[in-house]
C-alpha cells in the first residue's frame, strides 16, 4: 500500500461521505449487479445487446 492510498483513508477517517453519497454508490452498484445478472441470465432485450463479433468486421 502506498502512501497515496493511506492519505486517502486518514482523509475518510477524519471526514466521512455523506448519507446521501453512500446512498447514491449503493444504488449504481446495485443496478450494474441488476444489469450483468439480466444480461447473463437471458432476460436482457436483444436491442440493448452487443455483439463484439459483428463489432470487428466494423474497422477498417
Amino acid at each position: 500500500m502506498n502512501l497515496m492510498w493511506l492519505t486517502r483513508m486518514a482523509r475518510w477517517v477524519r471526514r466521512p461521505p455523506s448519507m446521501l453519497q453512500v446512498k447514491i454508490v449503493a444504488v449504481v452498484i446495485a443496478l450494474a449487479i441488476v444489469i450483468v445478472v439480466l444480461g447473463k441470465t437471458g432476460y436482457w432485450p436483444e436491442w440493448a445487446r452487443m455483439d463484439p463479433k459483428s463489432l470487428r468486421h466494423m474497422r477498417p
